[in-house]
């Protein structure tokens, strides 16, 4: 019998389906784009500062998200097929 609810490690640690593992990917990509830009030596204006900021925060929720997904068999989301 299988369990209708997951627990946070089962369900970080289960197989991603392809789309959120490109968002994942993307997320991370932007979390990295905008870490360098909030960490540049050089002296940036407050509005690439405050997107940066904002970029930061939504790849690291989109990643966070999407690496929380599952991917489920047919034969298992579906009581009636057996």
């Amino acid at each position: 019998m299988k369990k209708d609810s997951l627990n946070l490690v089962e369900r970080v640690t289960n197989e991603t389906p392809k789309w959120f593992k490109i968002v994942r990917n993307v997320g991370l990509a932007l979390t990295a784009i905008s870490g360098t830009l909030l960490a540049a030596p050089v002296v940036l204006p407050a509005t690439v500062i405050t997107v940066a900021g904002y970029l930061a925060l939504g790849g690291a929720i989109a990643s966070a998200v999407a690496q929380t997904a599952v991917k489920i068999d047919e034969a298992e989301s579906d009581p009636n097929k057996k």
